[in-house]
């Protein structure tokens, strides 16, 4: 049964809930009032609005869309907003904040709603709007907000408002805060954003006229919240008067009306703290304690941008501040002092604390012990005699300790006077006398020296070592650290105590040997000087130790071309074999002399000299050569020995020897390129020796200009090179002699040797032409077929050669017998050789047998060629061959007539002398020479 009334139940509520939806669904809920207010303080619009009754009876979840318009009807501002209606039936509530003053300009609102089931939203309601001054009747111009309180980092809006009719014609800052504006309408915008500050800002406004009533200006201020207090805490120095100080923070820009205010409340009694604030380098505000005892204290400060708190707690026997002390006296001996003073506040007990400067300006602090509590005393041990102080004071509370007070006044005093502590440092310079010695004595005061007063005299006493006489005593005033005295040759003890007035120090001992002993060890010619160089703004000595020392002196002048030169000396520990000796004094290019003695038993002796430079420099001068020779390829220079005495800024190391033709760079064989300032190249010549006095420079070219210089040079350097030294070298005339032997000579006898050579190439070769390339050939009558054919009755022959004996004598005989005096063609000159043969038939044995030919030489080729000699004959058949040679006239046409007369032979004759004689061409004959 109760099943089923359950069941009932929820079929109800079911029914229930789906008549709502349909009726959310179904529905919907327009807005049945709207009202709109403005909050002018807050720049803020107070919107309030309802839906019908039902929609709350129904309770409804609803959406509404609300719009924000400005005059100009641009809707600047949508927002949704959803919430659950009650039964209750009130009104909603909205609100918006306007970036722009709402008096610029009127500003409307409309709502429209929707059930949230439902997917149709209301009519938008009507425009409520709030009227800005935009509409009203204004007499001038009038800029909103007026005399606003930025915080810096934000933006700000501004608008300037004209007369109805007016248009806004300028609107600007008179600051440099970068800002955008909008003018030429009635209302103008100004906007400046994340603003700094900078000075007050004016705005300024003017509309298109130019009257009086046409301007507006209005400011704002830029500024900061104030910062939480730092540092706040409140104490008490004298158990009557509270006081509580603090750090305000940062500057917030913001003054007069507008600046920070302070207020203090005591939270316990719920009641403000009755003070007044005081700010300067820091806040501060006292008031009596009266009987409260323990505070709760809050600390509020506040100005228009924000607000900032802190809080402090305390029990006033726990802030005990006390104040410093004052009135400070002194009792003290020689190394000790008791401080006293004096404190206001008597009844509270104080442990102090004193600060005590030293001479090197350290502190150290003294603390006063349990029995000193209300002693206002304090004991300060461990003092230097005779020595400068100065101490300060501050006091805390002894029980339940807060801080120190402030320091007191600063107090100096002294201690008392001692005798000297230590020995001094004494020191020696021996130079020989008549009949003796003078001794400079020098001192000074050690590390470990202490004078425990005022030095007043220095007491120098000396006696001989040996007989022990009466000892010698002069007193010196305090101003002094030297003295001379003489002494004679026997060794001699010398002590130099310091003297203030409570009493000496120790006396410093020094052994002078005997004038032999001293001479021997100081003689300077034993010891070599070593050089030394300097490094890390010293020079560094080392030396060689020596047993049974108990220590070292090092001395050198600070000033060695000065006398007095200053002489200096530092000693050194029996286990030291080197030092860096640095002094103020010394300084690049000055030469200093060391000298490192050995100490024994106040007996000292020369171990070692050392000579150096802090820097070396450049030669001041140059090497003055006296003397050049010159060669044909060499140059030598001379010049004085350089010196190298102290007054030079370096030691010596050699020189340097630069070289150039003048009108090129130089590459000298052995040399180094050296670039000068100006970007010639010379070349460079080392010389290591510098006691050298001459050099050669080698490898030149004779008859060429060169120039040279010669420098010194030290481990700082050489100076540049600024003039140059010039030579012409000799022109070399064993070079022109060769030269004219080995090209002129064999140039002249190539060309004699060629001249002759065509001489006799003409004479013995000539050029003959030859018959294949003759003009002749190339008629068509000389060609059968394809091959030319030169016949003998066609052409002059040159030379004809019969191999027949019996041929030839014919022809001989028939050129006498045809030789008529009538006959004025032929030359008496035109002389031709035929030479014969002994055989009668020409043969052709197996083995080669001289032939003889008999030769006709045509002079119409060559009239001047005697022929000698046959080239086809052997040596013996050409001497047989002479011997039958007739020599006749020889006459062409003659012998081509014989030749072509068919009448003087018969065919077969005619045919054997024509197998018999050949025509040789003179282009095939070997030269065979000429007698000339």
């Amino acid at each position: 049964m109760m099943n089923h009334f359950v069941f009932l139940a929820v079929l109800l509520h079911l029914r229930t809930w789906c008549t709502a939806y349909s009726l959310q669904e179904s529905l919907v809920f327009p807005v049945t009032y709207l009202n709109v207010h403005k909050d002018l303080a807050l720049q803020r619009l107070l919107v309030e609005w309802d839906v019908g009754k039902s929609a709350h009876n129904a309770e409804l979840v609803m959406s509404f869309e609300i719009q924000v318009r400005r005059a100009d009807e641009a809707i600047v501002w949508t927002e949704f907003l959803n919430t659950t209606l009650d039964k209750s039936g009130k009104p909603l509530h909205w609100m918006w904040d306007s970036d722009l003053p709402l008096e610029c300009m009127s500003h409307s609102v409309r709502i429209r709603s929707k059930a949230e089931a439902s997917k149709n939203w209301s009519q938008w309601s009507q425009w409520e709007t709030i009227q800005g001054l935009d509409t009203s009747n204004i007499t001038e111009p009038k800029i909103f907000p007026d005399e606003k309180i930025i915080a810096e980092g934000f933006d700000i809006s501004l608008c300037c408002i004209a007369r109805k009719g007016q248009i806004i014609k300028e609107f600007f800052l008179n600051s440099p805060i970068p800002y955008f504006n909008r003018t030429n309408s009635q209302v103008g915008l100004l906007i400046a954003k994340n603003v700094t500050f900078k000075g007050v800002p004016h705005v300024l406004c003017r509309e298109s006229c130019h009257e009086d009533n046409c301007f507006a200006h209005a400011v704002f201020f830029v500024g900061r919240p104030p910062d939480v207090p730092h540092d706040f805490s409140c104490q008490t120095q004298n158990m009557r008067e509270i006081t509580c100080t603090w750090d305000q923070g940062r500057d917030t820009y913001l003054y007069g009306s507008h600046s920070s205010k302070y207020k203090l409340s005591e939270q316990f009694s719920k009641s403000s703290v009755p003070c007044t604030v005081n700010c300067s380098e820091r806040c501060s505000c006292s008031w009596d304690i009266g009987k409260q005892r323990i505070y709760n204290i809050t600390l509020t400060v506040e100005n228009p941008l924000g607000k900032g708190t802190a809080t402090d707690v305390f029990d006033v026997a726990h802030r005990i501040y006390p104040l410093p002390p004052f009135q400070q006296w002194e009792e003290y001996t020689d190394a000790e002092i008791e401080l006293h003073w004096e404190q206001k506040e008597k009844e509270i007990e104080l442990f102090c604390q004193a600060e005590v400067y030293q001479p090197d300006g350290k502190a150290k602090l003294y603390n006063s012990s349990d029995t000193q509590l209300y002693g206002n005393r304090i004991t300060l041990g461990g003092l230097q005699p005779y020595t400068s102080y100065t101490a300060r004071v501050r006091c805390g509370a002894a029980k339940h300790f807060w801080r120190w007070s402030e320091w007191s006044k600063a107090h100096t005093f002294r201690t008392k006077e001692k005798a000297p502590s230590g020995k001094l440092d004494v020191w020696r310079k021996i130079t020989p006398a008549l009949w003796g010695r003078n001794v400079t004595l020098i001192w000074k005061q050690e590390a470990d020296f202490q004078a425990n007063g005022e030095i007043i005299s220095y007491e120098v006493t000396w006696e001989k070592v040996v007989d022990r006489s009466k000892p010698e005593h002069i007193s010196l005033s305090s101003d002094c650290n030297s003295t001379r005295i003489f002494i004679d040759n026997h060794p001699y003890r010398i002590s130099i105590m310091a003297r203030n007035n409570v009493g000496y120090s120790h006396p410093s001992m020094l052994i002078i040997p005997g004038a032999t002993d001293t001479e021997k060890r100081l003689d300077k010619s034993e010891l070599k000087e070593e050089h030394v160089n300097g490094t890390d703004g010293g020079i560094l000595i080392s030396w060689k130790p020596r047993d049974k020392s108990d220590s070292y002196i090092i001395d050198w002048c600070n000033f060695p071309m000065l006398q007095p030169c200053d002489l200096q000396w530092k000693r050194f520990g029996p286990d030291t074999s080197s030092a860096l000796i640095k002094s103020a004094a010394f300084v690049p290019g000055v030469r200093y002399n060391f000298h490192i003695y050995a100490s024994a038993a106040n007996r000292v002796s020369l171990l070692e000299k050392k000579t150096g430079y802090l820097k070396e420099l450049p030669p001041l001068f140059d090497p003055d050569v006296k003397k050049v020779e010159l060669s044909y390829h060499e140059v030598t220079l001379y010049w004085d020995p350089y010196p190298t005495d102290e007054i030079h800024p370096g030691f010596l190391r050699g020189y340097h020897v630069y070289v150039s033709p003048v009108q090129e760079n130089c590459n000298l064989k052995g040399s180094k390129k050296h670039v000068l300032a100006g970007g010639s190249v010379v070349c460079k010549f080392t010389i290591e020796n510098p006691e050298e006095k001459t050099y050669t420079v080698k490898h030149l070219t004779s008859n060429t200009k060169y120039k040279l210089a010669i420098k010194a040079y030290t481990g700082g350097g050489e100076t540049p090179i600024i003039n140059f030294r010039y030579i012409d070298t000799p022109l070399d005339s064993d070079m022109l002699y060769l030269l004219v032997l080995l090209v002129v000579v064999p140039s002249l006898i190539m060309a004699v040797c060629l001249w002759k050579m065509k001489r006799v190439k003409d004479c013995c070769c000539p050029v003959i032409p030859s018959p294949n390339k003759s003009k002749v050939l190339s008629f068509k009558e000389f060609k059968i077929g394809t091959e030319k054919v030169l016949k003998l009755s066609d052409c002059i022959p040159d030379t004809l050669a019969l191999d027949n004996k019996a041929e030839a004598k014919k022809l001989h005989s028939r050129s006498l017998m045809s030789s008529t005096p009538t006959e004025d063609k032929t030359d008496d000159q035109n002389l031709s050789s035929v030479y014969c043969n002994k055989n009668e038939e020409r043969s052709f044995p197996s083995t080669p047998t001289p032939q003889t030919h008999t030769w006709f030489e045509n002079f119409a080729y060559s009239s001047h060629l005697a022929v000698e000699t046959n080239p086809y004959e052997t040596p013996e058949t050409l001497e047989r061959g002479n011997e039958e040679v007739s020599a006749v006239l020889y006459q062409p046409q003659y012998y081509l007539n014989i030749l072509n007369d068919a009448s003087t032979s018969s065919p077969g004759e005619a045919a054997g002398r024509k197998s018999n004689l050949r025509y040789i061409s003179q282009t095939d004959v070997h030269c065979i020479g000429r007698r000339l």
